[in-house]
């Protein structure tokens, strides 16, 4: 515990004694963060939710409405069946995202619209083709 300021000291000088004797039995060199930079929101102006906001970030947690969650969802699903190695596997990442998305276009949508129909799983297998048709040369095609 620290002791108490002595009447006939200046406050100033009594509170730098304290830091240059914690300086001295290495009291600074152990805490957490030391020699690290200083965190980039420290001039930006005091929010009561800070630690709402970093918990969510450190646990990767989104706070998107729904249809936008899904929108998202929609996009990543169509990039990862243009990149699908197989067309059964095409297929069935369109079709469970189809279901998710005939799901929120019959219930009133918590936010803004989905903006989203389900994919024509038939003209996207054609287009799957046609990519990896474009992708692969001349020498993996057999001709």
């Amino acid at each position: 515990m620290t002791e108490r300021k002595p009447p006939d000291v200046d406050f100033e000088t009594w509170v730098d004694k304290q830091i240059r004797d914690a300086e001295a039995r290495g009291d600074f060199s152990r805490l957490p963060g030391a020699g690290k930079p200083l965190p980039p929101d420290l001039e930006s102006p005091y929010d009561e939710m800070w630690w709402v906001k970093r918990k969510l970030a450190r646990e990767g947690c989104s706070v998107l409405p729904p249809t936008l969650a899904l929108r998202k969802e929609a996009e990543d699903a169509l990039e990862a069946a243009y990149a699908a190695p197989s067309e059964r596997i095409v297929r069935r990442i369109l079709t469970e995202i189809n279901v998710k998305i005939r799901d929120m276009m019959y219930k009133p949508p918590p936010g803004p619209p989905l903006g989203k129909k389900p994919y024509d799983v038939e003209d996207v297998v054609r287009q799957w083709r046609e990519r990896r048709a474009g992708a692969e040369g001349p020498e993996r095609r057999g001709t």
